[in-house]
Protein backbone atom coordinates (compact mmCIF):
# COMPACT_ATOMS: atom_id res chain seq x y z
CA UNK A 1 0.00 0.00 0.00
CA UNK A 2 2.99 2.67 0.88
CA UNK A 3 4.49 1.86 -2.35
CA UNK A 4 1.36 2.71 -4.62
CA UNK A 5 1.08 5.74 -2.44
CA UNK A 6 5.07 7.03 -3.02
CA UNK A 7 4.20 6.28 -6.85
CA UNK A 8 0.92 8.06 -7.17
CA UNK A 9 2.82 11.27 -5.26
CA UNK A 10 5.70 10.95 -7.41
CA UNK A 11 3.32 11.27 -10.58
CA UNK A 12 1.30 14.42 -9.03
CA UNK A 13 4.73 15.72 -8.73
CA UNK A 14 5.92 15.09 -12.05
CA UNK A 15 2.89 15.69 -13.85
CA UNK A 16 3.07 19.44 -11.70
CA UNK A 17 3.33 22.15 -14.29
CA UNK A 18 6.16 23.83 -13.12
CA UNK A 19 8.23 20.25 -12.22
CA UNK A 20 7.73 19.51 -16.54
CA UNK A 21 8.56 23.50 -16.94
CA UNK A 22 11.77 23.35 -14.36
CA UNK A 23 12.96 20.34 -16.39
CA UNK A 24 12.61 22.10 -20.00
CA UNK A 25 14.38 25.01 -18.55
CA UNK A 26 17.60 22.95 -17.84
CA UNK A 27 17.46 20.79 -21.35
CA UNK A 28 17.05 24.55 -23.07
CA UNK A 29 19.85 26.28 -20.92
CA UNK A 30 22.10 23.13 -21.52
CA UNK A 31 21.48 23.26 -25.20
CA UNK A 32 22.03 27.09 -24.93
CA UNK A 33 25.30 26.30 -22.95
CA UNK A 34 27.13 24.56 -25.36
CA UNK A 35 25.75 27.05 -28.47
CA UNK A 36 26.95 29.89 -26.46
CA UNK A 37 30.32 28.02 -25.80
CA UNK A 38 30.74 27.09 -29.34
CA UNK A 39 30.15 30.38 -30.62
CA UNK A 40 32.40 32.16 -28.04
CA UNK A 41 35.62 29.33 -28.63
CA UNK A 42 34.81 28.92 -32.32
CA UNK A 43 33.79 31.90 -33.74
CA UNK A 44 34.75 34.74 -30.97
CA UNK A 45 38.17 33.82 -29.82
CA UNK A 46 39.94 32.80 -33.12
CA UNK A 47 39.98 36.47 -34.54
CA UNK A 48 40.95 37.91 -31.12
CA UNK A 49 43.69 35.24 -30.87
CA UNK A 50 44.99 37.00 -34.12
CA UNK A 51 44.46 39.86 -32.89
CA UNK A 52 46.78 39.90 -29.67
CA UNK A 53 49.59 37.68 -31.64
CA UNK A 54 48.55 34.19 -30.44
CA UNK A 55 49.36 35.19 -26.78
CA UNK A 56 48.69 32.26 -24.50
CA UNK A 57 47.29 33.65 -21.58
CA UNK A 58 47.40 30.09 -20.01
CA UNK A 59 51.16 30.38 -19.05
CA UNK A 60 51.42 33.38 -16.76
CA UNK A 61 52.17 32.24 -13.39
CA UNK A 62 54.06 32.54 -10.34
CA UNK A 63 55.70 30.09 -8.47
CA UNK A 64 55.12 30.77 -4.62
CA UNK A 65 56.15 28.15 -2.80
CA UNK A 66 58.94 24.66 -4.14
CA UNK A 67 61.45 24.73 -6.98
CA UNK A 68 63.23 27.12 -5.31
CA UNK A 69 65.93 28.07 -7.90
CA UNK A 70 64.40 26.40 -11.01
CA UNK A 71 63.23 27.90 -14.63
CA UNK A 72 60.07 26.47 -15.38
CA UNK A 73 58.17 26.85 -18.63
CA UNK A 74 54.75 25.58 -17.74
CA UNK A 75 52.33 25.44 -15.27
CA UNK A 76 52.20 21.59 -15.36
CA UNK A 77 55.92 21.14 -15.50
CA UNK A 78 55.82 23.73 -12.07
CA UNK A 79 53.50 21.17 -10.40
CA UNK A 80 55.46 18.39 -12.10
CA UNK A 81 58.20 19.18 -9.81
CA UNK A 82 56.06 19.73 -6.88
CA UNK A 83 56.04 23.47 -6.91
CA UNK A 84 53.01 25.50 -5.95
CA UNK A 85 52.03 27.77 -8.48
CA UNK A 86 49.74 31.10 -8.77
CA UNK A 87 48.16 30.48 -12.01
CA UNK A 88 47.24 34.61 -13.03
CA UNK A 89 46.95 33.26 -16.78
CA UNK A 90 44.22 30.86 -16.15
CA UNK A 91 42.33 32.84 -14.56
CA UNK A 92 42.90 35.96 -16.76
CA UNK A 93 41.71 33.62 -19.69
CA UNK A 94 38.32 32.64 -17.56
CA UNK A 95 37.53 36.33 -16.92
CA UNK A 96 38.31 36.68 -20.48
CA UNK A 97 36.34 33.86 -21.53
CA UNK A 98 33.42 34.87 -19.08
CA UNK A 99 33.48 38.61 -20.65
CA UNK A 100 32.83 37.30 -24.44
CA UNK A 101 30.20 34.46 -22.85
CA UNK A 102 28.28 37.06 -21.55
CA UNK A 103 28.26 39.64 -24.62
CA UNK A 104 27.54 36.46 -26.45
CA UNK A 105 24.43 35.56 -24.65
CA UNK A 106 23.83 39.29 -24.93
CA UNK A 107 23.70 39.29 -27.95
CA UNK A 108 21.59 35.87 -28.49
CA UNK A 109 18.99 37.84 -25.90
CA UNK A 110 18.83 40.70 -27.79
CA UNK A 111 18.02 38.97 -31.19
CA UNK A 112 15.52 36.94 -30.05
CA UNK A 113 14.02 39.88 -28.03
CA UNK A 114 13.99 41.35 -31.50
CA UNK A 115 12.06 38.34 -33.16
CA UNK A 116 8.88 38.86 -30.94
CA UNK A 117 6.01 40.66 -31.69
CA UNK A 118 4.70 43.66 -29.98
CA UNK A 119 1.09 42.97 -28.37
CA UNK A 120 -1.51 45.28 -28.43
CA UNK A 121 -1.67 47.77 -25.42
CA UNK A 122 -4.96 47.09 -24.14
CA UNK A 123 -4.69 48.25 -20.99
CA UNK A 124 -3.62 51.48 -18.35
CA UNK A 125 -2.87 52.24 -14.96
CA UNK A 126 -5.01 54.49 -12.97
CA UNK A 127 -2.89 57.59 -12.09
CA UNK A 128 -4.33 57.72 -8.51
CA UNK A 129 -4.71 54.25 -7.14
CA UNK A 130 -2.27 52.46 -9.55
CA UNK A 131 -4.67 49.58 -10.69
CA UNK A 132 -4.89 48.04 -14.31
CA UNK A 133 -7.63 49.02 -15.84
CA UNK A 134 -9.13 48.96 -19.47
CA UNK A 135 -7.10 52.17 -21.96
CA UNK A 136 -10.71 52.78 -23.11
CA UNK A 137 -12.03 53.65 -19.09
CA UNK A 138 -13.43 56.69 -18.37
CA UNK A 139 -13.82 55.95 -14.68
CA UNK A 140 -11.67 53.76 -12.60
CA UNK A 141 -13.31 50.72 -11.38
CA UNK A 142 -11.65 50.75 -8.19
CA UNK A 143 -11.39 54.12 -6.96
CA UNK A 144 -14.09 55.61 -9.49
CA UNK A 145 -11.88 58.39 -10.61
CA UNK A 146 -12.25 60.17 -13.49
CA UNK A 147 -10.24 58.33 -16.27
CA UNK A 148 -9.01 59.97 -19.70
CA UNK A 149 -9.94 57.54 -22.22
CA UNK A 150 -6.95 56.27 -24.66
CA UNK A 151 -6.60 54.69 -27.63
CA UNK A 152 -5.69 50.90 -27.86
CA UNK A 153 -2.59 50.75 -29.87
CA UNK A 154 -2.84 47.88 -32.37
CA UNK A 155 -0.30 44.66 -32.09
CA UNK A 156 2.75 45.96 -33.87
CA UNK A 157 5.48 43.40 -36.42
CA UNK A 158 8.61 42.56 -35.01
CA UNK A 159 11.94 44.30 -35.14
CA UNK A 160 12.53 41.44 -37.42
CA UNK A 161 10.11 41.70 -39.79
CA UNK A 162 10.16 45.08 -40.58
CA UNK A 163 13.95 44.80 -41.21
CA UNK A 164 12.88 41.78 -44.07
CA UNK A 165 10.30 43.76 -45.30
CA UNK A 166 12.51 47.19 -45.50
CA UNK A 167 15.29 45.10 -46.91
CA UNK A 168 13.18 43.58 -49.37
CA UNK A 169 12.32 46.99 -50.50
CA UNK A 170 15.51 48.03 -51.20
CA UNK A 171 16.42 44.86 -53.43
CA UNK A 172 13.35 45.37 -55.42
CA UNK A 173 14.36 49.53 -55.92
CA UNK A 174 18.19 48.34 -56.85
CA UNK A 175 16.84 45.42 -60.00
Amino acid sequence: MAKSNFLKEFREFAERGNAIDMAIGIIVGSVMTSVVNSLVADVIMPPIGLLIGGVDFSQWFFVIAGGAGQHFNTVAEAQAAGATTLNIGIFLNTVISFIITMFAAFLIVRTVNKMKTKKAVTTTTCPYCKSTVDITATKCPHCCSNLVPGEVKPAEESDLKKGIKNLKKIVKIKK
